[in-house]
């Protein structure tokens, strides 16, 4: 990892998913600062998904450069991915993928377990854990209870604690507010932001909800950096 490098650089990438609706997607050029936070708009369809999996590593370009931090992710082996993005990256997933029999607490410090410079960073992982959740306005006491026993605010509280423990440098943030209300949405922007902002982390966060522009340092279009070519089956 390179500390003046971009958080995120996307250069003359090309990626192509076969089979019974196989598309490409192109992406000339993306580069997001670090520090930034970044809004990805973009309709159904339109290769956001695409986008994500090729900065998560979890698929790879055909041609071009996806560089996290300063990494070529073209240049790590699949089980080196798995451990760079461990290491570097929080997700914070649409339907939150949280373990529904699990406790909170080992909900949060899952991401840990894969990643042992992220679990140093956390330092006292138990307490940590716990002021992440207050942080969020949830109480300490909720880390003993299960998911499952949660409301979807709280879940998606939990979710965020998940993606926030030990510190990632990039946090991914996939339609998180899609099925909040406009009050609801505001109050969770809040607290994901001021989390951002304390821990120096870069935000890409994407959605279908132009309203959102407006809390970001910059928006970007998947129809202005990104074309998608469908082919038939």
């Amino acid at each position: 990892m390179t500390d003046d490098a971009p958080a995120l650089s996307l250069r003359d990438v090309r990626f192509r998913w076969r089979g019974r609706a196989p598309f490409s997607l192109q992406i000339p050029e993306v580069i997001i600062a670090q520090g930034e936070k970044v809004l990805l708009l973009g309709d159904s369809g339109s290769g956001k998904s695409t986008l994500l999996s090729l900065v998560c590593g979890t698929v790879v370009a055909e041609s071009g450069e996806v560089r996290v931090m300063g990494t070529d992710l073209s240049d790590l082996s699949s089980g080196r991915r798995d451990g760079f993005r461990a290491e570097h990256v929080g997700v914070i997933f649409q339907q939150f993928n949280l373990l529904p029999f699990a406790s909170v607490l080992d909900n949060i410090l899952l991401p840990l377990r894969f990643a042992p410079n992220r679990r140093t960073r956390a330092g006292a992982t138990r307490e940590t854990a716990t002021d992440l959740c207050r942080a969020l306005s949830l109480p300490s006491a909720i880390v003993a209870a299960r998911a499952a026993e949660l409301s979807v605010g709280q879940q998606q509280r939990v979710a965020v604690a998940r993606a926030l423990i030990g510190r990632p440098p990039l946090l991914i943030a996939d339609e998180p507010t899609s099925a909040l209300d406009a009050g609801s949405q505001t109050a969770f922007l809040d607290l994901l932001f001021e989390q951002v902002e304390a821990h120096a982390m870069t935000l890409l966060m994407v959605s279908h909800d132009a309203r959102l522009s407006s809390r970001f340092d910059r928006v970007l279009h998947m129809d202005e950096i990104a074309t998608v070519e469908r082919q038939a089956a």
